[in-house]
């Protein structure tokens, strides 16, 4: 199959995007959808517009990307932290093996209220929620990938007398890291999904905050404005975490 070139591709997408958000306007403004339940792409534009030139929406924006960040990296610091260990030791994963599965089962959202109490209702509840949804993410790629790493290659590697640390550091990381990002982008979403989850569930700031103002006011095309922003700022942490990827794993092959 023919690859599209990349300097046209972003114009296809460009293109799709243009589509649907044509016929989101002719299905409300035809009333098939009824635009009060579904919004107007006019108007939620407009309203995002609204919002960056008024400014009400800066600060707001600002928390809710300062408890996205820190729920990553700390979730992804703990998560590679923890998949190496229990990756190395056979003992330490047989016994943690159960609480693993354990909290993993656990539909971690249902912490937000305790988060609140812990930490209040400031950001660190936020980023104690995405943190317990990152790390698990990050956690399993990091231990299947140290227990993927080839026994011929370890056997190898050993045999020219490499130690426990240049293991870790030219064998286990390298294969960690390939799992590690195959894991980031889903990991971006859900730093967002914690964030915003928190801010529903109590905070006087934050775009999680700001949507379910306008939904206590019926107001569907702030909602759709407040999810419009949301995602753009999730593409573009995404975009920087491709960026990441292609410049720390140039060793791979299919990687330029």
């Amino acid at each position: 199959m023919h690859k599209p070139l990349p300097k046209t591709l972003w114009l296809w997408q460009l293109a799709l995007a243009i589509a649907m958000f044509a016929l989101w306007w002719g299905l409300t403004a035809s009333n098939i959808l009824p635009p009060f339940f579904f919004g107007e792409p006019l108007k939620v534009i407009q309203q995002v517009g609204v919002w960056f030139i008024v400014g009400d929406i800066w600060e707001h924006l600002g928390v809710t990307l300062t408890e996205t960040v820190l729920a990553f990296v700390i979730g992804m610091g703990l998560g590679l932290a923890a998949g190496l260990w229990l990756g190395l030791s056979a003992l330490a994963s047989a016994l943690a093996d159960p609480y693993v599965k354990a909290f993993n089962a656990m539909p971690r959202v249902i912490l937000a209220p305790i988060f609140a109490v812990w930490f209040g209702l400031g950001i660190w509840s936020k980023v104690a929620l995405g943190v317990t949804l990152v790390f698990f993410i990050v956690f399993f790629n990091v231990y299947q990938g140290v227990r993927e790493v080839s026994p011929v290659v370890l056997a190898n590697a050993r045999m020219l007398g490499a130690s426990q640390r240049q293991l870790l550091v030219h064998i286990y990381l390298p294969s960690a890291t390939s799992w590690v990002f195959s894991s980031l982008h889903t990991s971006v979403g859900m730093a967002f999904v914690g964030a915003v989850v928190g801010e529903y569930l109590g905070a006087a700031k934050g775009v999680g905050y700001l949507i379910l103002q306008a939904e206590g006011s019926f107001d569907i095309n702030s909602v759709f404005a407040g999810i419009l922003i949301l995602t753009v700022c999730a593409l573009l942490l995404d975009w920087g975490v491709t960026l990441m990827e292609r410049r720390l794993l140039k060793w791979r092959p299919g990687h330029e």
